[in-house]
């Protein structure tokens, strides 16, 4: 039987120590930003006891206490932990037991709730694109809406080249509803609004998975208790650990849309290769016509003509 390997891998352990999650250490990894015993890591190597690892020239002290955070966010506040960025979640949150970072992210604009962490494992877990965990949203806009607008937000709206998946809504007002998302694309519930001629006034988070925002004012944040750990813990226990969950978001790009993708590329690779043809280069089932390469028409007879143009 073959021994399993000594230490943990690198971007764990940088993860573990709460400096940033497995993805930003694998960059700071690539940068060359990381160092073992004084030397420059790479991706992919192991930490074991005794090793000194730095990032950007600090040590870092392997396993601190892990911390989970809810923080009701201003409008206004970025979530970003870059605090160059004036109204970043790292100032704004102002925990003083050590280096924190956001769970996803709530643009700019919105409010509500998001989780802030140390554990870079969670973090993961939570976000990939296959594991659907719910995240619940009250949206007021600037008009009032109808059933038709419910129904096609409810089934699926084309943004961001896909379509998104089907999803819970329901309406509070004549300007506002809740929806229930399990999806985290960049500004979605805004895109999907826009897309059927509306407009976002107000959006706020009051849910993800079984966190609510219940009690905490604007700008507060609290502890997660014990009790709402576990159940987190017992979502993620089923949750996909590899790369196949965010592939899964693959499958959702409409198969109608690709063919007109392929023809745009072909119509850009023809213009780029006018003069002549590369080998390697034809479109498939479709070779060039010996005509067009040994025309006697006049120069530009050919390349004057476009798609839709007159038949002769």
């Amino acid at each position: 039987m073959t021994a399993a390997p000594e230490g943990i891998r690198l971007n764990k352990f940088i993860s573990d120590t709460g400096a940033c999650s497995r993805r930003e250490a694998d960059r700071l990894i690539d940068e060359g930003l990381v160092r073992i015993n004084g030397r420059i890591a790479e991706i992919g190597v192991r930490v074991v006891a005794g090793d000194s690892v730095t990032v950007r020239g600090k040590l870092l002290k392997a396993n601190p206490k892990a911390v989970y955070l809810a923080y009701n966010k201003p409008a206004g506040i970025t979530s970003t932990t870059d605090q160059a960025v004036a109204g970043n979640i790292v100032d704004a949150v102002n925990y003083r037991k050590g280096r924190i970072f956001p769970i996803g992210r709530l643009d700019k604009p919105s409010e509500g709730l998001i989780l802030l962490t140390n554990d870079g494992n969670i973090v993961n877990k939570i976000l990939r694109a296959g594991n659907a965990h719910e995240k619940e949203y009250v949206v007021s806009v600037d008009k009032p809406i109808n059933p038709e607008f419910l129904a096609r937000m409810a089934g699926g709206v084309p943004i961001l080249d896909t379509v998104t998946q089907p999803c819970k809504i329901r309406q509070l007002s004549a300007k506002s509803f809740n929806i229930i998302l399990t999806q985290g694309m960049n500004r979605q519930i805004r895109r999907m609004t826009e897309y059927l001629g509306y407009t976002v006034v107000r959006l706020k988070r009051v849910r993800v998975m079984n966190i609510r925002l219940d009690g905490l004012q604007s700008g507060q944040w609290r502890e997660l208790t014990a009790e709402e750990m576990q159940v987190i813990d017992g979502m993620l226990g089923e949750s996909s650990k590899t790369e196949e969950a965010s592939a899964l978001s693959v499958k959702q790009v409409p198969v109608k849309q690709v063919p007109v993708k392929q023809k745009a590329g072909k119509h850009k690779a023809g213009k780029q290769n006018g003069r002549k043809q590369v080998p390697g280069k034809q479109a498939l089932g479709k070779p060039p016509r010996k005509k067009s390469v040994r025309s006697n028409k006049p120069a530009g007879t050919g390349k004057s003509r476009k798609p839709g143009g007159p038949r002769k």
